[in-house]
């Protein structure tokens, strides 16, 4: 009897002192499954785009610091490139039941009518507005008119949301008819500066083409050649792609980074920024996609972002916290101001940006969520409500409580495409997109051109 009454505290003491060693904080991951960490993670990102949006346009604000302390004034401006990736982040919280159906067409109309009577420029966006005029913020002194990049970066998402709504309600296909008027207004020709075989990036009503960017692959740009060939008003010959993005398969490049196969070269490195495997595949569907350049798209990005993973386990620089949990090289904001970050000593400066490795989810799905709950077990150092701050640097204790549109974007509607491919759905579906993608020659397997059915 002695033995047992002894045996029962002992019994409660190892209970009590296991459940004090599990014990999960209320933001400790392990105490979600996998799909429930992602939702959670997806909603609060898509918060960003929803709670956090410009009032008046419904877009993205260029950026949401939480300190309150924006040293330009620039609280309310709004991006075009991010309010993109937004829009289809927003398509995805509608889908996922975050907001109504409904409310979702309200927030729909109020963007689009921002963007039917927003600056244009020969039917191109700028890279910023103000949200509550709709009048051109100057991205540079001669950076104040078009902006071909980021206007196909919107075109992308506006593409998606008209399939949403083509086959809806009376008030959902009117809405559809104003998007596919906005998307014939863009001259994709005219940004050919006189009929070049090549697009350029900016053009100004006051400078003219004095920035003088002509675009050049590979980077974050291929959407903007796809959807400048997809248009039925002002659509590219095909020779703009292959002389232009391609250079006359110049764009090919086999070479090994961290002992991994790249096939494509990259503009100015060997292994580019993160976010060149990510803006152009919001909407266009790597999975089977090649041409006569990239024989695998999907492969050729999955392998970019296993060579960023590889160079921060190698970790060169000996930076803290660096490592198979920890990894994402991309632009975003930087101990000094903003920079693209790559996977090379030169463009490593010991910071990491969630976005790259999230993004990348639907390219590597384990390492990503690898990242992502040792991440969200960082607890508010790094998340807060609209998310994953947007970068930090554990060797110089930086932890900005400061977010970027264009990073956040991403994070929601590649979760998304990983969980169910909505965004890929919706925009390849769009018979202007595969038309474009025929007329450049791709492919989405082996022996299958891109079908219109």
């Amino acid at each position: 009897m002695k033995s047992v009454n002894l045996y029962i505290p002992l019994l409660l003491l190892l209970f009590l002192a296991g459940a004090c060693g599990t014990k999960k904080s209320d933001g400790a991951s392990g105490a979600l499954s996998d799909d429930a960490l992602l939702d959670t993670v997806q909603h609060r990102t898509f918060n960003y785009f929803w709670d956090g949006a410009e009032p008046n346009s419904g877009l993205a604000r260029e950026r949401i610091h939480m300190d309150g302390v924006y040293p330009e004034n620039d609280q309310n401006v709004v991006t075009s490139g991010g309010s993109g990736f937004g829009i289809m982040a927003v398509l995805a919280g509608i889908h996922r039941g975050y907001v109504t159906r409904e409310e979702g067409l309200a927030r729909m109309e109020r963007i689009v009518s921002f963007l039917e009577t927003a600056d244009r420029f020969h039917g191109a966006y700028p890279h910023w507005w103000y949200g509550d005029t709709g009048r051109v913020k100057p991205f540079g002194q001669k950076d104040n008119g078009g902006d071909l990049v980021e206007t196909a970066f919107i075109m992308q998402a506006l593409l998606a949301v008209h399939q949403y709504y083509a086959g809806g309600n009376p008030q959902e296909k009117a809405l559809a008819a104003r998007i596919d008027k906005l998307w014939r207004e863009v001259d994709w020709n005219f940004y050919r500066q006189g009929d070049q075989n090549v697009l350029y990036w900016h053009w100004s009503p006051e400078y003219g083409w004095e920035m003088d960017f002509p675009v050049h692959g590979y980077n974050e740009c291929l959407i903007m050649y796809i959807l400048a060939a997809a248009s039925p008003t002002h659509g590219v010959p095909a020779a703009v792609y292959h002389e232009g993005w391609a250079q006359n398969g110049a764009i090919v490049s086999p070479h090994k980074v961290e002992g991994i196969e790249l096939h494509l070269r990259y503009q100015g490195t060997e292994a580019g920024p993160l976010f060149w495997a990510q803006y152009s595949f919001l909407g266009l569907d790597p999975n089977g996609l090649k041409d006569e350049y990239c024989p695998d798209y999907f492969g050729e990005m999955r392998n970019l972002t296993l060579v960023n993973r590889a160079y921060c386990i190698r970790n060169p620089k000996h930076y803290k916290g660096f490592g198979a949990d920890c990894w994402g090289l991309t632009a975003s904001y930087s101990i000094d101001g903003y920079a693209a970050h790559s996977p090379n000593e030169r463009d490593d400066r010991g910071v990491i940006a969630p976005t790259a490795a999230l993004s990348s989810i639907v390219y590597t799905p384990e390492y990503s969520l690898q990242v992502m709950r040792h991440l969200y077990d960082m607890g508010d150092k790094v998340f807060g409500p609209y998310g994953f701050y947007d970068a930090f640097s554990e060797t110089d204790n930086w932890y900005p409580q400061r977010y970027l549109a264009i990073d956040q974007g991403p994070i929601a509607v590649m979760i998304e495409n990983y969980r169910s491919g909505l965004l890929w759905k919706l925009f390849m579906s769009h018979p202007d997109v595969q038309q474009g993608l025929r007329k450049l020659g791709f492919q989405l397997s082996s022996d299958t051109p891109i079908s219109a059915s």
